[in-house]
């Protein structure tokens, strides 16, 4: 995660960084403690609007899962970048891996810059 954190760094310099415990405002737990970067309106139906990061990772049994937020198409992930990425399942706006080792690296700073800019 280091590693992965100081690549994000390198491509997002000023980026506002988040880091979330996972807990909602009462206090339970609801997912995975995340570390996130950037800074992104999120939209929801009904007009409601909710500052949040534009890239986030965050640790868990099965290894790593990278966000990749505010995309519109949930296709494009998988369609633009999995078959290059290397061993990893990616989603909508989630990728998830084992091991940075398991993955083509130039491909993923491709995503990473993808996820840092207006989408």
């Amino acid at each position: 995660m280091h590693i992965l954190h100081e690549l994000i760094l390198k491509i997002m310099p000023d980026a506002q960084l988040w880091f979330l415990d996972g807990k909602n405002n009462e206090g339970k737990i609801i997912s995975n403690p995340n570390i996130g970067y950037g800074l992104l309106n999120l939209h929801y139906t009904g007009g409601k609007t909710k500052a949040f990061y534009q890239i986030g990772m965050s640790a868990n049994t099965g290894g790593i899962s990278l966000y990749i937020m505010g995309i519109k198409d949930k296709a494009y992930l998988a369609q633009t970048f999995a078959r290059q990425l290397g061993k990893a399942n990616v989603s909508g706006y989630c990728i998830h891996f084992k091991s940075l080792k398991d993955l083509n690296m130039t491909v993923l700073e491709e995503i990473i810059r993808f996820g840092s800019g207006p989408k």
